[in-house]
């Protein structure tokens, strides 16, 4: 099967091409500037203002759709949603067998901006011409790490103890992603998450453990529908099958025993 990855040099795209070219397809992998791989066949293609999208899914049975701008301003809207509905009408003209889009656990409850635009180019590939797939899934844990990092700058971890999340490992992703690739489209939304919903001070205790370092955590409740959401359990799914690795897995191979401050 030949594929046309959009995002290839973005964090889940680094994960699927490799994986994609273990599994027997044939990959072209898209990005906006010219890149030099021997090993994978790279295009140069602009989901914001169009240019190279024709070429991209010319000869191509799917379509991975990673590619994605966060935000949530108007360059946000041009990319995913504007862009997306470019990248559905070219695919639809070559005759694409498969569009498969990954978007985000939540898009459809939590209110930010950004998930708002993911939403928005969902619909946007469900009500186009080609054969579709939304794969939803759950935040990967090097987000969840960086944000914890984020939050720790003025030195106490800050954030909502009871907001819960379900990290789910990236190269678990790209595996499903070329199942689901190989099983075909759905014509509707799958969701995909990590074995365990976290709240988010039990992820923090792991992770200043895993550092070994003993900042407080200042206990900072989010207001608003926002915050409800994200208590409730926004960002999680109780789709089945789940990965298997677990945020604690995530943190023995980034810190393993070294404790770094």
């Amino acid at each position: 099967m030949r594929v046309l990855v959009t995002g290839a040099g973005g964090r889940l795209g680094r994960a699927v091409l490799p994986r994609l070219g273990a599994d027997g397809f044939t990959v072209r992998a898209m990005s906006r500037q010219a890149r030099h791989d021997p090993t994978v066949d790279w295009v140069v293609g602009d989901l914001a203002t169009g240019a190279g999208l024709v070429e991209a899914v010319a000869g191509v049975d799917a379509v991975l759709h990673l590619a994605s701008l966060p935000g949530g301003g108007t360059r946000t809207h041009r990319v995913d949603v504007l862009g997306t509905r470019r990248l559905v009408l070219a695919a639809g003209h070559a005759e694409v067998a498969h569009l498969l889009y990954v978007s985000i656990v939540g898009v459809d409850r939590v209110p930010l901006p950004y998930y708002r635009h993911k939403l928005a180019a969902e619909q946007v590939v469900a009500s186009g011409p080609v054969p579709w797939t939304v794969f939803r899934a759950t935040q990967f844990p090097v987000f969840l790490d960086d944000l914890l990092g984020t939050a720790s700058r003025l030195g106490p971890v800050l954030g909502d103890p009871a907001v819960l999340a379900q990290p789910v490992d990236q190269h678990e992703v790209a595996e499903r992603l070329t199942e689901r690739l190989t099983a075909g489209p759905v014509g509707g939304i799958e969701e995909y998450g990590g074995p365990q919903v976290l709240r988010y001070d039990e992820a923090v205790r792991a992770w200043r453990a895993a550092r070994g370092v003993r900042r407080p955590m200042l206990p900072v409740r989010l207001p608003g529908r926002l915050g409800r959401e994200l208590r409730a359990g926004g960002l999680t799914t109780t789709a089945v099958p789940t990965g298997r690795r677990t945020w604690n897995d995530h943190l023995a191979d980034t810190y393993g025993g070294t404790g770094r401050r």
